[in-house]
This record gives C-alpha cells, structure tokens and sequence, in this order.
C-alpha cells in the first residue's frame, strides 16, 4: 500500500537531517556529547583500548598515545581533557567510526555525508538542476519561434 506523501510516518528518520547552527555552544553540553559518542565508538569498535591508541599513534607517527589520555577524552568527569583535532582524526582513523564527524560537525548546521552518500547528494543535485532546465525550456517554449528568413 502507497503512503499518502502529506501523512507523516511516526518511525521514520531522516537519513540525511537537515540542521540549523547553534547562535551559541553550550560547552559543557557539547563536551559531554562528543565524550559519549566516542565512548560509544570505542564500545562499538571491534579492537580493544590498547589497539585502539596503538593505531592512533601509528596515524600520528608518534611513539604512543596513552590509554590515560583515551580514557580522559571519554570520561565526561574529566572536562579538562578535550581532545584536539589531530587526536580526534587519530581516533576516528583507529576506531573507523566516520559517523563522529558528524557528531561534532552538527553543531554547525552541518550534516556529514561519507563515500557514496556524496555521489547520491550529486544526483539528486543534477535531477534538481535538470527540472530546472526542463522548467525554463518549457517557459522559452510557451511562446512560438519564428526564424528570419536569411538571403539566398
């Protein structure tokens, strides 16, 4: 059974939300929920702590990054622990959770869209351009064409 387009679908959710910018950051609030999602991608994770800055200090080329300092950036209790944004590439790298990006960037409005969700934004970009066009093709259309004889 179709849907009716103007009825609203209780469960559904958007998969590409559309988002307005905060006028100001509450810092704590953003702080605690950037900690809970990468809590949430380390328990997510397939790899333990250890491996997890194990591959966060061979992104970085460094010699380690501790599990204190990974423990710090997820504990909420610790508020002077944030994590800087070379870390946190670290991190997403290590954990593979490319959702967190737009975790932190939806604060600004922003939705974050990864690989082939790119192309399909693309596509659905040219399809509104192509109505576009066909709308101003049949605006020109409307009215008749009359072609000048040239000599001969």
């Amino acid at each position: 059974m179709k849907t009716d387009p103007s009825q609203l679908d209780f469960w559904s959710q958007e998969i590409f939300p559309v988002r307005m910018p905060v006028q100001s950051i509450d810092i704590d609030r953003y702080r605690a929920k950037i900690k809970r999602a990468m809590a949430r991608a380390i328990r997510e994770c397939p790899h333990d702590r250890p491996t997890i800055v194990a591959r966060m200090a061979q992104y970085l080329g460094l010699a380690n990054v501790s599990k204190a300092a990974l423990d710090a950036y997820t504990a909420e209790s610790k508020t002077g622990h944030d994590v800087s944004l070379i870390r946190f590439t670290a991190f997403v790298h290590a954990t593979g959770a490319l959702w967190l990006w737009d975790e932190v960037a939806s604060i600004q409005g922003v939705t974050v869209l990864i690989g082939d969700e790119a192309r399909f934004a693309e596509i659905a970009r040219l399809r509104q351009e192509r109505k576009r066009i066909e709308a101003e093709i049949r605006r020109q259309s409307a009215r008749p064409v009359t072609i000048a004889k040239r000599g001969a």
